[in-house]
């Protein structure tokens, strides 16, 4: 497998090479055998232990929530099998990432095209607020390439010991008995048997399924339906003098010519912008908010030529099941991609994190057998821990994406620095942060006064169009 030099940097510190393969929460200074011990904990009495083997755990998937489990098991001790389809796989995705991501899971700076200090919200009647003025010097919004993260968590897992085969999960046969593998069918692709790879089969302990919207480790679960939105996206390579202008800026338009539900945006990538759009109520017509979007943003992107164009299913919400004996589903397998803002790269990289800490846990790192108890601790940990951010986001984008009154409405209370302080260092780090009572009063207020000036100008256009 090809590989690509990278300097290794801790958030905005560059750090030693053999840094990059640390679990973030274990300090740097310890040995492997001392990380593994850190993690240890006792593993259910019922659990036998494995004669003269490690566990076997295969991760289906090698996006952000695969990589990442699979760099976490192999460093636990796990035998660590990664089957990813496309290598060069481009989803079609914002690229947007936290801050906190980067210190995380020790991402180097080389792989992060831009680092956006400023937004402009744009609102159905283009009237533009500028959001960014309470960013700290040090902070901003990572923007990567999906291609170039993907490939670059997968390359660390397998320098932790992970195996990465090219191969395409077909379904796995499920065990008779509560020890007995999970028998994997997939074709492989090593270059060697053309385009058509080779039919094989695996036995493997566990499975992590971080497959995507469409998994087929959930189907073989039976983990439910949800609903989904096309997400489309034309990546666009614009002038150079163009190019400047977007060198630290993103664009977010909202309104129903762009999605009835969701918003557009235009985001910065190394020597191009990714104009893109999505929705979950009209799918037919993603093709005409991508044009409307497009038209918004054309005397900024004006003598751009489009060079890839991409669509794919993003999920709305975490599949009715999530867990079945010692199956797992994390990232956009499991559903978690947030309301309103559409986040999801996080929040499927921590997902897979913690769903192989929970099994190298519930196994004292590869020595015994793990059943669901141990993985329903991921469970229960995820939910605690950004379930309720999910549920607000949900409230929002049901409460300010329902018309464009109420858009109209979000833009002008995105001018208010408070509000920007309060979203920034709750996306940024990942955690609710504390509010003002007066403030969070005042704002209640503005807020309802935002929607019936928007309402009312609806009526005076309206006449107008009478």
């Amino acid at each position: 497998m090809a590989t690509i030099t990278l300097k290794s940097f801790t958030g905005l510190r560059q750090s030693s090479p053999d840094q990059t393969n640390f679990i973030s929460h274990v300090p740097s200074s310890l040995s492997l055998t001392q990380r593994r011990t850190s993690l240890r904990v006792t593993a259910a009495r019922s659990s036998p232990n494995l004669a003269n083997r490690n566990l076997r755990v295969a991760v289906i998937g090698g996006g952000p929530a695969g990589g990442a489990a699979a760099e976490t098991l192999a460093q636990g001790g796990i035998e660590t099998i990664l089957i990813e389809r496309k290598m060069d796989n481009c989803k079609p995705c914002g690229g947007a990432i936290p801050l906190c991501m980067v210190g995380e899971f020790n991402l180097p700076l080389d792989i992060i095209d831009r680092r956006v200090t400023k937004m402009k919200m744009i609102s159905p009647s283009n009237i533009a607020v500028d959001i960014g003025r309470t960013l700290k010097e040090h902070e901003y919004i990572g923007m990567v390439r999906r291609e170039v993260l993907d490939q670059y968590l997968r390359e660390r897992a397998e320098k932790s010991g992970a195996t990465v085969i090219n191969g395409l999960f077909l379904k796995m046969d499920l065990p008779e008995n509560w020890d007995a593998p999970y028998v994997l069918h997939y074709t492989e692709y090593d270059g060697k048997t053309g385009a058509t790879g080779q039919k094989k089969t695996m036995e493997v302990d566990a499975v992590i399924g971080a497959d995507g919207a469409n998994s087929r480790v959930a189907k073989s679960i039976g983990a439910g339906d949800y609903d989904y939105a096309i997400a489309f996206q034309e990546r666009i390579r614009i002038p150079d003098d163009k190019m400047t202008y977007y060198e630290d800026l993103a664009e977010m338009y909202v309104g129903d010519d762009v999605s009835p539900d969701f918003y557009g945006w235009v985001f910065p990538k190394c020597d191009h912008v990714a104009v893109g759009t999505g929705t979950v109520t009209h799918k037919g017509d993603i093709k005409k908010f991508q044009l409307a979007t497009r038209n918004r943003a054309k005397d900024k992107i004006l003598g751009g030529k489009i060079i890839r164009v991409e669509a794919h299913p993003i999920p709305e919400h975490p599949r009715p099941r999530r867990l079945s004996k010692r199956v797992a589903l994390v990232g956009d397998a499991a559903g978690y991609v947030t309301k309103c803002s559409g986040e999801g790269i996080y929040f499927a990289a921590k997902s897979g994190r913690m769903c192989a800490e929970a099994i190298v846990e519930g196994s004292q790192n590869g020595k015994k057998m793990i059943d669901e108890s141990d993985l329903r601790k991921y469970l229960e940990k995820w939910d605690k821990t950004y379930l309720p951010t999910y549920r607000v986001l949900d409230v929002l984008q049901k409460v300010f994406y329902r018309s464009n009154p109420a858009r109209e409405a979000f833009v002008e209370m995105c001018s208010d620095e408070y509000v920007q302080k309060m979203t920034f260092d709750s996306y940024l780090y990942k955690r609710v942060a504390p509010g003002n009572p007066l403030e969070d009063l005042k704002l209640a207020v503005n807020t309802i006064g935002s929607v019936f000036r928007a309402n009312a100008l609806r009526r005076e256009i309206e006449k107008l169009n009478v």
